[in-house]
């Protein structure tokens, strides 16, 4: 794999769904204790769901029992605060994009800061890893089993975290267990975070439709089953061109090309022993391996 830097890429913002758009959009709020982060205790960082950029520490997240994520702290410059329509209180949203989080709040006296940024869930996205201030880019591929693509896509200048999960079903939070047995819809997929001064989309699509059969039906290498399909879950416009105009290129060489091309939706990731597989358990993959087509 190359090392080579590459120049800032433009990145675009996230396409959001109904539920999602209600909130971020349209300043809506999720029901309280409904969202995936309101318990959350992993340590990372939580940024934008609708542009990427780092917005809170897991350091400044506390438990306030209110219903949502609560912080008291964001990432310098991040945030920004307006007073409500209602006169009362005051909203907090994303700098860089202006994505409705929800409120801060004060004087409840509940850290040593006395302040409580009370975020959405849905207004979040969290990676495992510790970011400086800017915008991420994320992409999601599935190609098998996920603990391969993992490998590799961890290795790969410019990825700063990966998450193991499922994705494109119609089961909500489902289990490993559930997904094995193929009828919940689900892919096994990766959710790969990284800096798009150092990589871009295209390298990592392109690095994704070399490490695994893109041809094969219904499975990857001897993993059979819908769950271990192709597919790419596109984020936005730009992503979906990018991949449409890459696979017409292997369709060109001679291949004929499986792998499917998706709006993205809920992704939720799996269980813990299922993340950074082969680097906890020392071994490499069995069904995933570099071949040039590019």
């Amino acid at each position: 794999m190359s090392t080579q830097s590459f120049p800032q890429e433009k990145l675009p913002y996230n396409d959001l769904n109904k539920k999602e758009a209600a909130v971020i959009n349209n300043k809506g709020t999720e029901a309280p204790f409904a969202g995936i982060y309101t318990d959350y205790t992993a340590g990372g960082t939580y940024i934008c769901k609708k542009c990427g950029e780092a917005l809170y520490y897991s350091g400044s997240k506390f438990k306030s029992d209110c219903g949502w994520p609560s912080f008291d702290a964001e990432i310098k410059g991040a945030v920004v605060r307006y007073p409500d329509p209602d006169g009362i209180r005051t909203e907090i949203e994303c700098a860089s994009c202006g994505a409705h989080l929800g409120h801060v709040f004060i004087g409840e006296h509940l850290t040593a800061k006395d302040t409580r940024h009370c975020v959405n869930s849905v207004s979040l996205d969290f990676v495992p890893a510790h970011l400086e201030p800017g915008r991420y880019g994320t992409a999601i591929f599935a190609g098998g089993c996920f603990w391969g693509v993992d490998y590799y896509m961890k290795k790969a200048p410019g990825v700063l975290a990966v998450i193991s999960g499922f994705t494109g079903g119609h089961v909500p939070n489902p289990s490993y267990k559930q997904v094995c047995t193929g009828l919940t819809g689900h892919a096994e997929a990766v959710k790969i975070f990284y800096d798009p001064a150092k990589t871009d989309y295209n390298k990592l699509l392109r690095l994704f439709l070399e490490i695994h059969d893109p041809t094969q039906v219904g499975g990857q290498g001897p993993d059979i089953g819908d769950q271990y399909r192709s597919e790419i879950f596109y984020l936005n416009d730009e992503q979906k061109e990018v991949a449409d105009k890459d696979l017409d290129i292997l369709r060109a060489k001679g291949y004929n090309i499986a792998t499917k091309v998706t709006e993205a939706s809920e992704f939720y990731p799996a269980e813990d022993y299922h993340q950074d597989y082969y680097f906890k358990n020392g071994k490499l993959p069995y069904c995933h391996a570099f071949t040039k087509r590019f």
